[in-house]
């Protein structure tokens, strides 16, 4: 039910109004959901790319949610780094059920092996990403990026990371661009 969800939009608006409209465009006001398929998470985005620096937190939204009463919802905004040391401003965290699957699979009386685990993640983006095509909720389709990748680790940029969700940005930017473009000439 929409009245249940968390108000992310509401949330960004108070924070642009509070902080000279640090959000330029409209890609940093959306929630960029991070999907390593292997599942692994860390608590501290720095940890795994240095140009991911946590900058503020969105102003908390409250919700009525699974029996908790005013259960708090809360996003983080982080100063995402180019090349030249520009930061980009977004708010990003993990899809964090995939930390769930990596605990799982930890266990070993929970039977749930390695590769059980990277097809619960591959199905649970494929889910998410129908969820998000087909619902009939506007915020979802409008607020919400996946950025499914195969784990950092291993991988000789020290900033993958981060260039993974510039890179997700500026293609943002170019399909918002090309709709934009295109209601122009009608």
């Amino acid at each position: 039910r929409s009245s249940d969800l968390p108000r992310f939009s509401e949330s960004v608006a108070r924070f642009k109004e509070e902080n000279n409209n640090l959000f330029k465009s409209e890609e940093t006001c959306k929630l960029h959901i991070l999907i390593p398929i292997s599942c692994e998470i860390y608590d501290n985005l720095f940890e795994v790319d240095s140009n991911i620096q946590f900058f503020k937190d969105l102003p908390p939204c409250h919700a009525d949610r699974a029996g908790v009463k005013a259960r708090v919802y809360k996003n983080s905004i982080y100063s995402i780094f180019d090349e030249e040391k520009r930061p980009k401003y977004c708010v990003v965290e993990y899809a964090t059920p995939l930390a769930t699957l990596r605990d799982m699979s930890n266990i070993t009386s929970a039977a749930f092996s390695t590769e059980d685990r990277i097809e619960q993640a591959k199905i649970f983006y494929r889910t998410l990403k129908e969820i998000l095509a087909t619902s009939l909720e506007p915020d979802y389709r409008k607020l919400c990026r996946l950025i499914v990748y195969e784990d950092c680790q291993g991988n000789d940029n020290s900033h993958f990371l981060s260039n993974l969700i510039l890179e997700d940005m500026r293609q943002q930017e170019k399909e918002e661009y090309s709709v934009f473009e295109g209601n122009d000439q009608k």
